[in-house]
């Protein structure tokens, strides 16, 4: 219980589990990712909305065509460029998001719900800081 990548997954799974008690069983914590980042950014081409939820281009294929056949996200080419593809939500996919994202938040709160604000503030940054540093290797 020493090494920070067990600790990492340990606290991953705990994650999953409170995923699927508070948020949603059929929605994944990277599709919920993908609609919350259509609805704070309408129509964004695939490339940059895998760039905005941090999935590489197979990953965020496969998540953007699950979204589709479930009929909560529409791509369509871009009027203005005809190669590029761009995403929206859908309707469906619009009330999806607006009902998970209080859920996520209880989800947040309730994972950190032992830790007072200066210790979240500080989880928060550290997790930043390890994240950051390591993506740019």
């Amino acid at each position: 219980m020493q090494h920070p990548g067990h600790l990492m997954r340990r606290a991953v799974q705990v994650l999953n589990v409170l995923w699927n008690e508070e948020v949603s069983r059929t929605i994944t914590s990277p599709q919920f990712a993908t609609l919350n980042a259509l609805y704070n950014e309408p129509d964004l081409d695939q490339r940059t909305l895998g760039h905005r939820v941090s999935l590489d281009r197979s990953t965020m294929a496969a998540v953007v065509s699950r979204l589709c056949d479930r009929g909560l996200i529409r791509s369509g080419r871009d009027p203005r460029d005809g190669r590029r593809k761009t995403i929206a939500l859908s309707p469906k996919g619009l009330q999806v998001v607006q009902q998970l994202i209080p859920r996520t938040r209880a989800l947040s709160d309730r994972f950190v719900a032992v830790l007072d604000e200066t210790q979240r503030a500080a989880l928060l940054c550290l997790l930043t800081e390890v994240v950051g540093t390591n993506e740019r290797r």
